[in-house]
């Protein structure tokens, strides 16, 4: 499987207050380099020093392009800035959900992205196994993995 390169700009790999449950909780800018694959799927997982991963966003059929904006509407369904499905989050809700670790706590938050050879067909609002699933046999690409780190 061929990488691609995934980079967001964060001080220190800090995730700003803004992209957490204690700021505005939106979705950060991602940088993304290398894409010879026509769709791309995102999802943030937040490693809690254990096997057990508790997923934070999930997103997928964006159509390859190097940028994915910050802000993206938390919608089953979204056309704008960029179209694209998104799932159910380990929170129980569609879209980003930022870190929100216990106070005191602190958290490693991993994005990967893969490159896939074609869109998916599941249904908005799937979850993350269901989106691991339809992506066997069609992922041509991993670039992983983008740490953040947030302490609360």
């Amino acid at each position: 499987m061929e990488n691609l390169v995934i980079s967001i700009e964060f001080d220190k790999k800090m995730f700003p207050r803004r992209h957490t449950c204690d700021g505005e909780n939106i979705s950060p800018e991602i940088f993304i380099e290398r894409i010879h694959s026509p769709i791309l799927a995102i999802i943030l997982e937040d490693w809690t020093g254990t096997d057990e991963r508790f997923c934070q966003w999930l997103i997928w059929n964006i159509v390859a392009r190097e940028n994915i904006p910050e802000n993206i509407p938390k919608e089953p369904v979204v056309t704008h800035p960029i179209a694209a499905v998104q799932g159910t989050n380990d929170f129980h809700t569609i879209g980003y959900y930022g870190p929100c670790p216990q106070k005191g706590d602190t958290h490693t938050y991993y994005f990967n992205v893969y490159g896939l050879d074609g869109l998916l067909n599941i249904k908005p609002g799937s979850n993350v196994e269901t989106l691991r699933a339809a992506m066997e046999g069609h992922a041509v690409q991993y670039g992983g993995q983008a740490i953040g780190i947030y302490t609360r």
